[in-house]
């Protein structure tokens, strides 16, 4: 789905939702999400070949892919996120979308701490190899 298309999608969704309102709210409501969850679904595996790239890129560079697999969840985490509180805020429920994103940056923090251990990990090494030359 090019972005043409993922326009036109949406313009015909916003019509309907302006349309179908003024009579049923819940219905305008749905129009919206199950427009959202449409794109969404077909962002997918514009989404996995990004992630095959990122891994052959890894791959040639001599990568450690569990380092790599942690990232791809942090930045998956966040998309996720960010797309679920977008969607519970148009719901009118920008309290749980504050929520939602709260468990987002939570769940990023667990997944960057092995991260920022072989950070601090390389930094002492340097920091030895540094002071012993």
């Amino acid at each position: 789905m090019d972005i043409l298309q993922i326009v036109g999608l949406g313009l015909i969704a916003v019509f309907l939702i302006l349309t179908v309102k003024t009579q049923s709210s819940t219905a305008a409501m749905l129009i919206s999400l199950l427009t959202g969850v449409f794109l969404f679904a077909f962002m997918v595996p514009p989404i996995r070949l990004v992630f095959e790239e990122i891994q052959r890129l890894a791959l040639q560079a001599n990568v450690d892919l569990k380092l790599l697999g942690t990232i791809l969840k942090i930045i998956a985490i966040a998309y996720i996120a960010e797309f679920g509180a977008q969607l519970v805020r148009d719901s009118g429920e920008s309290g749980l979308a504050s929520k939602i994103e709260f468990a987002g940056k939570i769940l990023i923090l667990v997944l960057a701490i092995p991260i920022v251990r072989v950070v601090v990990d390389t930094i002492m090494q340097v920091m030895i190899r540094g002071g012993a030359g």
